[in-house]
């Protein structure tokens, strides 16, 4: 699953610094004109041409101010971004804090020179210079949506309603068969979240920083919830028929397919558990290897702009990452319902980061287990 040695993924662990825009950390101290292209690899929704909806289209104003015409490859899982990244193909991807890590270690992904990034100011202080975008003070790309991983349920099967995480973990036999969860090796962290409120004894501080032990512990719930799992789904819009159908009565969700369940006339709702959640903050980074710097920049700035970032958000369902593009959302309320700029509510989520081989809460007399070990383990829960 492209996981890295242990030895290397260590010096992605060794800490961040905040509070700087760090100009120093690229070589790169100007934007030139753009070569005329760039490819592009993002979660589908990221980069819309109007191919898909003449309506949503982002794109060609891009194309248009900056003469970088966009080839697009849309990617459906976290490891197949970083199996593509690593062929040197692409000069700009959207990765999530699962495979930003991955990228940084592998040498994959370039510093970037924030100072360069007129919008990048703008962009909400909580989600700068984090684990997975920034490391030893370089920050690697531009923040991007972001969004917690929720607790969804059908209204009329689940009774009462449900307040807490266990209701797919300890006490997932009442629905069984008709539970679902994320199918990747990341959803592990849920499983640890959980146990960090309710086995304390285990001693988990960071649902991403787990040792053998620690490790084990979370397997085993997730094997016991393997019996009652009817699908484990990656595409949210297939999650989505599930729930429509009433094949899936309970599971982990995106606010989007929430949304998109609503519309379809299911009785769903959706809420962030007592114990928090699990979520994704997206970074926009640059290869490592890109032939096309300037134009990637371009991007970078572009897609964090008000306007782009407003489309971007609203079009796939998240918080924007620039306040401003709250007051151009076609609907008003959409800042509103994703919890924009909410502090508060930011503070419960666990935004996925790429376990690694130095523990990541800070302890120094342990070893972690990292994202290969991850990967054997989900093997291993599903059967």
């Amino acid at each position: 699953m492209g996981a890295l040695a242990a030895a290397t993924l260590a010096l992605a662990s060794c800490g961040t610094t905040s509070g700087n825009n760090n100009p120093g950390a690229t070589a790169k101290t100007e934007i030139g004109a753009g070569e005329g292209q760039v490819s592009i690899l993002g979660w589908p929704g990221y980069v819309e041409d109007g191919t898909n909806d003449p309506k949503v289209d982002w794109v060609t104003k891009f194309e248009k101010d900056t003469g970088c015409q966009v080839d697009f490859k849309p990617f459906g899982t976290s490891d197949e971004a970083v199996t593509l990244m690593r062929t040197g193909q692409y000069d700009v991807i959207s990765a999530s804090g699962d495979a930003s890590l991955r990228l940084i270690a592998g040498g994959d992904v370039q510093a970037v020179n924030t100072g360069l990034l007129k919008n990048y100011p703008d962009v909400y202080p909580f989600l700068k210079d984090k684990a997975w975008n920034t490391v030893d003070g370089k920050n690697y790309g531009m923040p991007h949506g972001w969004g917690a991983n929720l607790l969804m349920y059908r209204t009329d099967k689940v009774v009462p309603a449900p307040t807490s995480w266990g209701s797919v973990f300890g006490d997932a036999a009442t629905y069984s068969g008709k539970v679902t969860a994320y199918d990747s090796p990341i959803y592990i962290a849920d499983a640890a979240l959980y146990l960090m409120k309710h086995q304390p004894d285990l001693n988990i501080k960071n649902p991403y920083a787990l040792d053998s032990t620690q490790l084990a512990a979370a397997v085993s719930l997730l094997k016991e919830q393997r019996k009652h799992v009817g699908e484990y789904w990656s595409d949210v819009v297939k999650e989505v028929q599930s729930f429509t159908t009433g094949s899936s009565v309970i599971g982990t969700t995106w606010q989007v397919g929430a949304n998109i369940a609503v519309a379809d006339g299911a009785q769903v709702q959706t809420l962030l558990p007592e114990e928090g959640a699990t979520g994704w903050s997206d970074t926009w980074m640059i290869g490592s290897k890109t032939k096309n710097p300037n134009c990637s920049y371009k991007w970078l700035d572009y897609i964090a702009s008000p306007e782009a970032n407003a489309q971007v958000a609203e079009y796939f369902g998240e918080s924007p990452a620039n306040p401003k593009a709250c007051a151009l959302t076609a609907d008003k309320q959409h800042c509103e319902t994703f919890h924009s700029g909410d502090e508060s509510y930011a503070k419960q989520i666990w935004y996925w980061t790429t376990p690694v081989a130095n523990c990541l809460d800070g302890r120094k007399d342990a070893k972690c287990t990292d994202y290969s070990e991850w990967t054997k383990a989900w093997t291993e829960i599903k059967g």
